[in-house]
């Protein structure tokens, strides 16, 4: 699985998870900083990304249209990037079962 992060999310989040995660970009890297809902959700289905947001809207398109994209949903509220990377490594496992399960589009991480 490679992850598209939003940019309501560090950039440094795509390289510091490189190693679970290879290829994985944030959408400033790619050159949709600024852009709309929709053109993300373009990018991330044609491209073969999963999409890792905070962005509820992402998470209500995940239920409207299915997948692709997957759509990764952390609700930290106010955590550190630090917690965030944690949080995402501690649930690695949830991510390669989600990845193969053609039944679900939305993971939420708690």
């Amino acid at each position: 699985m490679k992850l598209l992060v939003d940019e309501n999310l560090p950039p440094r989040l795509a390289s510091d998870l490189a190693d679970l995660f290879p290829k994985s970009a944030h959408v400033h890297s790619v050159e949709l900083g600024g852009t709309s809902d929709s053109v993300i959700w373009e990018y991330a289905k044609t491209h073969g990304f999963a999409f890792l947001t905070k962005d509820k809207d992402f998470a209500n398109l995940s239920i409207a249209r299915g997948a692709p994209p997957k759509v990764i949903l952390p609700q930290t509220g106010n955590y550190s990037t630090v917690q965030i990377i944690g949080m995402v490594r501690i649930n690695a496992v949830r991510f390669s079962d989600f990845e193969i399960d053609a039944q679900r589009s939305l993971l939420v991480l708690r």
